[in-house]
């Protein structure tokens, strides 16, 4: 009988976040002003990199790329969840599964390998200062760009295609928010053993390889920082690294959790509180790490508000004039 449905339609049903939880719609409103939130901080962030010329460096040209994914990886979730929501409907045709798979995986994997040439950046500015314009070149910045975005994209189409195809033997109800890879596996009949491990050891490249890079990039900081002398030069080089530490702890710390938990751990509602966690909250939380703890963002804000204000009492007294 199940089959026989499953002919008569190729939509998946998305159960949600948390279906038995009582004022379900108090926490779908918070989730909505989080998304509301993430993409105005992230525009704002873009747009101060853009017109403040103190802001152009391969630092920040980079900071801005890493805000250009967060607003593409809050809203490939978000939307969908909260039109599901509020329209009663909670499915998702084939097609748009496999595109919220494909997106989210490409973005992730783009913002992982993104915060690794992060890393890099600054382990060249605080090491190796003297070579810093010549290795950190704009070329070179656009290269680490384009890298992120092709390495995330080719990795995401290969699971993505591999999944899609697979036949779906059970109910096809994702006890999720979203379309996800592990939580659609779970809906095959066939053996899928082999391409678990596949799974385990792709994510061994995308996630323990990085972090790995970016942990020995930061031994090499401290250990530099340890030989300054200046007290400002130590606090100067800390603090421009604390601020991608903290992003990279709340992006990896749920990315291994989700991906390289023993199999009899993985529970559908932990799950779901990773994904919020890395999906959701994450991409609003970085514009604000960046922001309140960065001198030259702040100095680049107080500026832009200043002229503004000015242009406008300019135009109000020639208007007044005219």
């Amino acid at each position: 009988m199940e089959r026989n449905n499953n002919t008569v339609t190729n939509d998946f049903i998305l159960l949600g976040l948390w279906p038995e939880l009582s004022h379900l719609v108090i926490l779908i409103c918070l989730i909505l002003l989080v998304y509301l939130m993430a993409i105005m901080g992230n525009f704002v962030l873009i747009l101060l990199i853009w017109l403040d010329s103190r802001l152009h460096s391969p630092m920040y040209f980079l900071l801005s790329q890493l805000s250009l994914i967060d607003v593409a990886l809050i809203s490939t979730t978000v939307p969908k969840m909260v039109t599901n929501f509020f329209s009663g409907k909670r499915t998702i045709s084939k097609i748009g599964c496999g595109a919220q798979i494909l997106f989210s995986l490409t973005l992730g994997i783009s913002e992982c390998l993104l915060l690794t040439f992060m890393s890099y950046d600054r382990y060249i500015a605080i090491c190796n200062p003297l070579r810093y314009s010549v290795l950190m070149s704009h070329t070179i910045c656009k290269q680490m760009v384009i890298g992120s975005w092709v390495g995330g994209a080719i990795t995401s189409l290969v699971h993505t295609a591999y999944v899609m195809h697979l036949p779906i033997c059970h109910p096809r109800e994702i006890p999720h928010f979203l379309c996800e890879v592990m939580a659609l596996l779970k809906l095959t009949c066939e053996d899928i053993s082999a391409y678990v491990k596949s799974v385990v050891v792709s994510s061994f490249l995308v996630v323990l390889i990085p972090l790995s890079l970016i942990l020995a990039s930061y031994i090499h900081i401290f250990l530099a920082v340890l030989r300054m002398n200046s007290p400002d030069g130590k606090n100067k080089a800390l603090g421009t690294c604390f601020s991608h530490l903290c992003v990279v702890t709340l992006y990896f710390g749920p990315a291994i959790l989700v991906y390289m938990r023993p199999g009899s751990s993985k529970t559908p509602k932990i799950n779901q509180s990773l994904f919020m966690f890395n999906a959701i909250l994450t991409p609003m939380l970085n514009p604000l790490i960046y922001s309140l703890r960065n001198k030259d963002v702040i100095a680049a804000m107080k500026s832009i508000v200043i002229s503004r204000c000015f242009l406008k009492k300019v135009k109000s007294h020639l208007g007044c004039h005219t």
